[in-house]
């Protein structure tokens, strides 16, 4: 195993130093045969860790791969990424969770966990197996039917009831199904002006407060995935203020876009939940600040051209964001390291229970790490994005922040902003 001398580093903002790595870990003493890496003016974070990627691995591999999608992510200065069970077949077996496992560890590019569903084939009607994908190879702790609601009550209580046992997550896509039928983005004045169907904020509020209170009387874990109203943000403020077991999370577009986007009829622009107000979008802001908000997640979504590029109605929810993270977050919070490292790397490590990611880059830690040029701004352009789907919104916008380098247990997975395999 080689090793690096990252050169003049500055570790999450602090004064210029030198790190080594040798034999996967940061390590002190002689430098000695390391390769040099010149980090003069790069600042080293801990490694991204996202706990909301969609693969497409099995079943739509036309729109992404755990290999395809794991070079995005390691472009994109994550290390490890969760991806969610909505393939085909429905990740809701061990066989299932156990493949894209393999897969990720074949592919060696970050560490895939994979999500496993709350219900059989995301149907909502019955709880998947979810023991057995905790005690598979896999390890399975976080379960989710995200594209799709535990709408059932009941169901939902049972699924809490029983991840407890092994202090397992339920992360639930808080959308109340009947209010939202036929909504093509948020409910508001701009919707009513295009005369599209809405997607009213209550949807995604009255869900979370409904669940908050079942976690709250059966003392599990709860996780709620794209938080993007400003009502969501109050509901788990008083949740947390009661000490209930709740984390959540927000995407990097929830925090930038707004649904005045939607007047393009572009389909980028259509995701779920939908892209809401600019009043919104600030409470979301200082939500994430505060720490009501836990983590950034991106919900990386990726779809083929025919399910993206076609009329508003017909296209599928969902944009592609493993590469452009980091840049869109340091937009919004500007080069507050420390912040960017707790809630993009620290915190969804804890959250998940992921040991050696999300750590303090000290001495005899795992050299999971990530290395930004801060000074650097970037174009997207979407023809030279890693992932196989083209649906970014942010094509053509100039974004800041590089991913020089990223590292996995002290092997590069990105040298020169370039995938090292």
């Amino acid at each position: 195993m080689t090793a690096y001398l990252l050169r003049g580093v500055s570790v999450v903002g602090a004064a210029p130093r030198d790190l080594l790595i040798r034999d996967g870990v940061i390590a002190d003493g002689s430098a000695d045969g390391a390769e040099i890496v010149d980090a003069a003016g790069l600042v080293a974070l801990p490694g991204l860790v996202d706990l909301h990627t969609h693969l497409r691995e099995p079943g739509r591999e036309d729109a992404e791969t755990v290999e395809t999608g794991s070079r995005a992510a390691a472009l994109g200065g994550y290390t490890a990424v969760f991806a969610m069970a909505n393939t085909s077949p429905v990740a809701d077996t061990a066989g299932v969770v156990e493949q894209v496992w393999r897969l990720g560890r074949e592919a060696g590019l970050v560490d895939v966990q994979p999500i496993g569903a709350v219900t059989v084939g995301l149907a909502g009607k019955q709880l998947a197996e979810l023991g057995a994908m905790a005690t598979s190879a896999a390890g399975v702790r976080i379960f989710s039917d995200d594209g799709h609601c535990v709408a059932d009550p009941r169901l939902m209580r049972r699924a809490l009831e029983y991840v407890k046992a092994f202090d397992g997550i339920i992360a639930q896509h808080a959308e109340e199904p009947r209010l939202t039928e036929g909504a093509q983005m948020h409910e508001g004045e701009v919707s009513t002006r295009l005369g599209l169907t809405g997607w009213p904020a209550v949807a995604e509020e009255a869900i979370i407060a409904r669940d908050v209170l079942l976690a709250e009387h059966v003392g599990s874990r709860l996780h709620v995935c794209h938080v993007s109203t400003a009502g969501s943000v109050e509901v788990l403020r008083q949740a947390k203020a009661r000490g209930v077991r709740v984390t959540a999370e927000v995407t990097p577009h929830h925090l930038l876009l707004t649904d005045e986007l939607a007047a393009s009829y572009d389909p980028v622009y259509k995701v779920n939940p939908p892209l809401r107000t600019a009043a919104d979008v600030q409470a979301l802001r200082e939500a994430l600040v505060e720490g009501v908000i836990d983590i950034v997640a991106t919900d990386h979504a990726p779809h083929a051209v025919e399910d993206k590029e076609c009329e508003w109605a017909y296209a599928r929810p969902g944009m592609v964001g493993l590469e452009t993270a980091l840049p869109v977050v340091l937009s919004v919070l500007g080069e507050r390291w420390d912040l960017i490292a707790e809630r993009m790397s620290r915190t969804p490590a804890r959250i998940a229970g992921l040991t050696g990611h999300g750590t303090g880059l000290a001495v005899g830690d795992p050299a999971n790490l990530t290395l930004v040029d801060p000074s650097a701004r970037r174009v997207v352009d979407p023809a030279e994005l890693a992932s196989r789907s083209r649906n970014t919104p942010y094509a053509g916008t100039t974004l800041p922040g590089r991913i020089v380098a990223t590292f996995l247990r002290g092997e590069p997975t990105v040298l020169d902003g370039k995938a090292v395999k």
